[in-house]
């Protein structure tokens, strides 16, 4: 299996407060996996942001990606029945992911949280950023480079992952196309359809990687 969204446009994390900075704008995943979640939560979900707005959320529960808050109205921007199966062929990656984890630490039974998050960055002179990494159970598990480029492990289980994930060459040239020009790419399709609610807000908060574990 590849990582997940090599060829197709991630962690609930706090959002922490930045300076407003006018003409910038983010697009960041945030993907969720618990091992044993506690009663009344999803054992996957992933949330979609536009800066620190929310606009899709996805569960393994409901197997639907859906629009929210203002988003719920913009016409066009995102077919959400196949954004649904994305997720759902994401969501099946991701908890594999999880599995090969807790089976190298040889910890089946555990309780254990995989999260990811990964996404890009416009701003008006044209400069872009990109970003895309990985946690287990609060702290750095793998992240991508785009400049070496490589997975870059960050936790002795990582190193499995690495070996997986670039079994062939072109996995990781295609992680690399996705943060350099697919992400940047989506992220403009979004704003032509929604950049009027994201410049309402006024400020721009940014998302940072951070475990949640269960009770």
């Amino acid at each position: 299996m590849v990582p997940v969204l090599l060829s197709l446009p991630l962690l609930l994390g706090p959002v922490v407060p930045q300076e407003a900075q006018a003409g910038r704008y983010s697009l960041t995943y945030l993907y969720t996996g618990l091992s044993k979640p506690s009663e009344g939560y999803p054992r996957f979900w992933a949330t979609g942001f536009l800066n620190d707005k929310e606009f899709f959320n996805y569960d393994s529960e409901s197997r639907k990606a859906e629009p929210v808050g203002p988003w719920r109205h913009v016409e066009g921007m995102e077919d959400w029945d196949q954004e649904s199966k994305l997720q759902q062929a994401r969501e099946g990656i991701f908890l594999e992911t999880l599995e090969d984890i807790m089976a190298y630490y040889n910890d089946s039974n555990g309780s254990h949280t995989f999260q990811g998050r990964f996404g890009c960055e416009l701003q008006n002179n044209g400069s872009r950023g990109a970003f895309w990494k990985y946690g287990y159970d609060g702290e750095d598990f793998i992240e991508f480079n785009k400049e070496i480029p490589a997975w870059v492990p960050l936790d002795p289980a990582a190193w499995n992952t690495k070996k997986k994930w670039e079994a062939e060459e072109v996995y990781v040239q295609r992680a690399k196309a996705y943060l350099e020009e697919e992400c940047p790419g989506i992220l403009q399709g979004y704003l032509n359809h929604s950049r009027h609610i994201l410049d309402r807000q006024g400020t721009h908060r940014g998302l940072r990687l951070g475990a949640q574990g269960t009770s």
